[in-house]
């Protein structure tokens, strides 16, 4: 379930201090060199709001992809979107 050409790809991490898999999320995207914004929704309301209005989540890490939210660090739906393998 690829999203489309990887350069088109509008991709956001809503992240939180002392989280410890918004760091895994972000250390396995850039593993896998894909570039990405970082909010950090304990500083940023209305960025928090909008994660929790497109998640039904309140907790982080929160990946958004053009518009598709993943909740938590699920390496099979990262790697299935953005179509890579899932061994590493």
């Amino acid at each position: 379930m690829s999203t489309g050409d990887p350069n088109q790809r509008e991709i956001t991490v809503y992240t939180a201090p002392y989280c410890v898999l918004c760091e895994m999320v972000k250390e396995y995207l850039q593993r896998h060199g894909v570039e990405f914004a970082e909010v950090n929704v304990s500083q940023d309301s209305i960025s928090r709001q909008r994660m929790v209005a497109g998640s039904g989540q309140e907790g982080v890490p929160v990946v958004e992809i053009n518009g598709v939210m993943i909740v938590g660090f699920d390496k099979e739906k990262l790697a299935d979107i953005l179509g890579f393998r899932t061994d590493d």
